[in-house]
């Protein structure tokens, strides 16, 4: 019932919802449209359907490139892990231009493959903490997609209105205040402005449309708080998405597991893997 807007970071409610000309922040999506080339997309599609992709659930195949991990038992080793593919070294290096993404390391890389013909989907979840540290990336290949938010936070919400009728214009983010009301008790209609008001966080959802070949980064609350999940109606096409994580503080330096970080990392980085 919301719509992620990019320029602005605010999710929007939807004309045909009853949050129509309501707003609030979103914070902890980046969205980069056009991040590879049209040629260099079909350079990577092809270089992965070399490989064989995996039956995984609901509807997707797959292709991994990461350390040997059992997330119940909390045990990671790096297996048969021999690094990323040699085309994402490429990807990788042109994620630094990317302003949330200083310092970011991957060293695991996931590809899916979804089609609608298997009623591919992923139902809403959230990314494992232990492991994986801040940022989760991904790259959508192919085709157009959405990606589809929900809170199961007993919070709620606060709405700010995003268009004042006095005026038909947008309110620009950072302007909203917490206190708007008529400009005179007695008068009603067009120069009534709306105070903001309160939804419970769970009959909130976030549409982030993801266009093809578009890079977007989840991060702080978007990473934390808001499920992520592709449904089946938004599967048109062939899509694959490509995802990139890096390692958690207990892995990186100064934590707990920081030699088997860099153990890892260095595996990752040489860019010399097959699917695992």
């Amino acid at each position: 019932n919301f719509t992620y807007c990019p320029a602005t970071g605010l999710a929007k409610g939807n004309e045909c919802s009853e949050f129509a000309g309501w707003a609030f922040p979103f914070p902890g999506v980046f969205l980069m449209e056009e991040f590879i080339s049209e040629d260099e997309e079909s350079e990577i599609v092809e270089l992965m359907d070399r490989d064989d992709w995996k039956p995984s659930q609901s509807g997707r195949k797959k292709q991994d490139y990461g350390p040997k991990v059992n997330f119940k038992k909390q045990r990671l080793k790096a297996g048969s892990f021999t690094g990323l593919p040699s085309f994402s070294k490429k990807i990788v290096a042109q994620m630094k231009a990317c302003s949330v993404l200083g310092g970011f390391l991957p060293v695991e890389q996931c590809n899916l493959d979804y089609v609608p013909e298997r009623g591919s989907a992923i139902d809403p979840h959230f990314d494992d903490w232990w492991l994986w540290g801040e940022r989760l990336v991904s790259l959508n290949l192919l085709s157009k997609t959405v990606l589809s938010m929900s809170c199961d936070s007993e919070d709620s919400i606060q709405l700010f209105p995003t268009f004042s009728k006095e005026n038909g214009e947008l309110s620009p983010p950072g302007s909203f205040t917490q206190t708007s009301a008529c400009k005179n008790s007695g008068e009603e209609g067009i120069n009534c402005i709306l105070s903001p008001r309160l939804v419970p966080s769970k009959e909130v959802t976030v549409a982030i449309h993801l266009p093809q070949r578009s890079l977007v980064v989840l991060y702080g609350d978007a990473r934390y708080k808001w499920k992520h999940a592709i449904y089946r109606k938004h599967i048109e096409h062939r899509r694959i998405c490509v995802t990139f994580r890096e390692l958690s503080a207990e892995f990186s330096t100064g934590g707990r597991h920081e030699e088997l970080g860099k153990e890892l990392l260095e595996i990752a980085l040489s860019f010399q893997g097959r699917p695992v």
